[in-house]
């Protein structure tokens, strides 16, 4: 049995998640254009989390980011997003997937186009784990309650 009920949920009518991000500002602002539907959460499921996010035309899914233990993976089902990794950018369509380890590139998604894309994210939850931002003065660690936590590089906090 889910926190609804006993009865399947609609991704796509789920509540979406109020709070548009963790970051703090001047980041969080530019997430204006993505938002999530915290599907797992809504099962009671912990150990990983599992959204339905939208991003509008021109916006992004997050600031360019590696994870130090948590796995990811995105499965696009609308539209044309483009992946950006440190040292490329790769076209994805419909039907197109793809996974992050934490040995992987640094990564985000973009909507370059006019239409909405939609796309599925599924990572782990691991304690301690550490995200670094190549390109902004931001790191995030999350704690053994599931709490996030910013700082800037030099460790002062947001």
């Amino acid at each position: 049995m889910n926190k609804l009920g006993k009865n399947p949920v609609n991704a796509f009518e789920a509540p979406k998640r109020t709070k548009t991000s963790n970051y703090p500002e001047p980041f969080a602002s530019k997430m204006s254009g993505r938002t999530k539907r915290p599907l797992g959460d809504l099962f009671g499921i912990n150990k990983f989390g599992v959204n339905l996010a939208e991003l509008s035309p021109r916006s992004e899914s997050s600031i360019l980011h590696k994870h130090s233990k948590q796995e990811e993976f995105i499965f696009v089902l609308s539209g044309n997003p483009t992946l950006i990794l440190e040292t490329r950018k790769i076209h994805l369509n419909a039907g197109d997937c793809f996974g992050f380890t934490p040995d992987g590139p640094a990564h985000k998604l973009i909507n370059e186009t006019d239409e909405v894309v939609t796309y599925i994210e599924i990572g782990d939850r691991p304690i301690d784990d550490l995200v670094t931002y190549p390109n902004d003065d931001l790191v995030a660690k999350l704690n053994n309650q599931g709490k996030w936590s910013f700082f800037k590089k030099n460790g002062d906090e947001y």
